[in-house]
């Protein structure tokens, strides 16, 4: 009891609120989920950590708040309440203005794959800026050359012509525009909650009604049903290629699953309603990002793919989240879905925060490409191509994929007992680490948790250290895609921190 009697004192909880609090974490104990290690204020106590941030000595907090509402964009939002000035990173964690320390599960927006700032891929950096910072398209660089070979042996079949560029916004362009020129057809398909990016090209693939600004965009563009088998129509207790499944339940026998079958049906009709006879390209993801960590039924990526190219279309795999190992069991999110793409575009990890992007198709469809001049100022540019390359070594030599295996599955079966514990955690699926934990008023409705709550609980993990994303279409999903190094005493305490902010939560609501 010693969590429900520290938070009684701490948080000035009456007696109702300090029974709720009891029973709470008894049902939480039975899950197997225990706040060990508890600080004076209620806090759990964060993992050791040896790095040492400097002083921070810049602008102060108030001037660079002003700064903010007066010349940067106000389309850019930031994270909460009093967002936060952060200063430095080191590995899994990042500090503030003000010195404290954050457990960063969401990597920059799922950017940061190697660790912040880590030690081999700054000192590949370092190194390539003191020799040739930029050079452009028209002359030979060795960089750009040896990481050409290098990821391109990672891929699988004819995947082996590449294209680097800045963004992943801009490497989804990129292949949208060549799956069409290659073909000569011009429909593209994706689906709802897809996220491909904000150009005036691929905006017509996001499936987010928040990210349109109401102007003309993406003609020739179709989203069909997504296939999730929490949300969705139809879902069952095993569609998912996770360790964990949903509550739903389902009477398919072994080997087969309706909610596969249904969805499949859904797409079906959209290129019989929707597109031309003939089409371009489908894109996906193969796990949805800012959809919230969406998954969908085991096998429905491989008959869309076959139904795809039956229309003579082209099979995208936007990788910029699930790519690099972050899956887990595969270096690739496609490869999960036993299926290879005519095109793979990847972002965000590939250059652990540094502005990289890249397209990787088949020599075929390059060639297509080739039709047109294609030129790129920045894309290719040495040092990002040196980034690239150390980030490639360090996932090999650390051991980043499988530690995503491990530590991912390990992060997933702990949170799905915190799901057993709290009827307003909905779902927990996901693969690796590439996780999403889904907030319901209650499991018998399933409605989105209201986002003045989910906003609540959001804040109270920031103020106990720990940082989250949020995704869904009604952001009600906690994105959870740390740094590939994290650990299994770091998957302790953000759990830790969860069941507090999830207790705290109960005795807000029972008031």
């Amino acid at each position: 009891m010693r969590l429900a009697e520290t938070m009684k004192k701490t948080l000035g909880i009456g007696g109702i609120g300090y029974l709720n609090l009891l029973k709470c974490e008894q049902a939480a104990r039975l899950a197997g989920v225990s706040c060990r290690q508890l600080s004076s204020n209620g806090h759990p106590k964060m993992p050791p950590c040896s790095f040492q941030p400097e002083k921070y000595e810049s602008l102060p907090y108030e001037r660079i708040v002003d700064i903010r509402q007066n010349n940067v964009s106000p389309a850019l939002k930031t994270y909460y309440q009093k967002p936060l000035l952060l200063h430095q990173g080191h590995m899994q964690w990042v500090f503030d203005s003000e010195g404290h320390r954050y457990l960063d599960l969401f990597a920059g927006i799922v950017t940061v794959s190697v660790g912040h700032c880590h030690p081999k891929v700054t000192e590949a950096a370092r190194k390539q800026m003191d020799r040739l910072w930029h050079t452009t398209n028209i002359y030979l660089h060795s960089p750009i050359h040896e990481y050409a070979e290098k990821l391109t042996s990672r891929l699988p079949g004819k995947l082996k012509v590449l294209y680097v560029t800045n963004s992943g916004s801009e490497a989804n362009d990129m292949a949208l525009h060549m799956a069409r020129l290659h073909t000569g057809n011009f429909d593209l398909v994706g689906l709802r909650t897809g996220y491909h990016g904000a150009s005036p090209y691929t905006l017509g693939m996001t499936a987010f009604a928040a990210y349109k600004g109401g102007v003309a965009n993406g003609f020739g563009c179709y989203s069909t049903m997504c296939p999730d088998v929490f949300r969705g129509i139809w879902g069952g207790s095993h569609c998912r290629d996770s360790p964990v499944q949903t509550i739903r339940k389902c009477s398919c026998p072994l080997g087969c699953c309706e909610a596969k079958d249904k969805y499949i049906e859904q797409f079906k009709e959209t290129l019989n309603t929707c597109t031309s006879k003939k089409i371009a390209a489908f894109i996906a993801e193969p796990i949805q990002g800012v959809g919230g960590a969406v998954q969908y039924p085991k096998g429905f990526l491989k008959e869309a793919y076959e139904l795809v190219r039956e229309k003579g279309g082209l099979c995208i795999a936007d990788e910029v989240q699930t790519g690099f190992g972050r899956t887990g069991s595969h270096y690739w999110g496609f490869e999960t879905h036993d299926v290879i793409p005519d095109i793979v575009t990847m972002a965000k990890g590939i250059g652990n925060g540094f502005p990289m992007a890249a397209v990787v198709t088949t020599p075929e469809i390059a060639n297509s490409y080739a039709q047109a001049l294609h030129f790129n100022t920045f894309g290719g540019n040495p040092v990002a191509c040196a980034v690239g390359s150390a980030v490639l070594d360090v996932i090999e030599e650390e051991g980043l994929q499988n530690n995503c295996k491990v530590v991912g599955t390990y992060l997933l079966q702990k949170l799905e007992k915190l799901r057993d514990s709290f009827e307003i955690v909905g779902d927990v699926r996901g693969k690796g680490l590439m996780v999403g934990i889904e907030m319901v008023k209650d499991k018998k409705t399933l409605q989105p948790l209201p986002s003045d709550q989910m906003n609540l609980i959001w804040e109270d993990c920031r103020e106990m250290g720990l940082l989250l994303g949020k995704g869904g279409l009604y952001n009600q999903t906690f994105r959870v895609k740390p740094p590939m190094c994290i650990t299994k005493e770091d998957v302790d305490f953000a759990v830790d921190v969860l069941q507090v902010a999830l207790t705290k939560h109960m005795e807000r609501s029972s008031t």
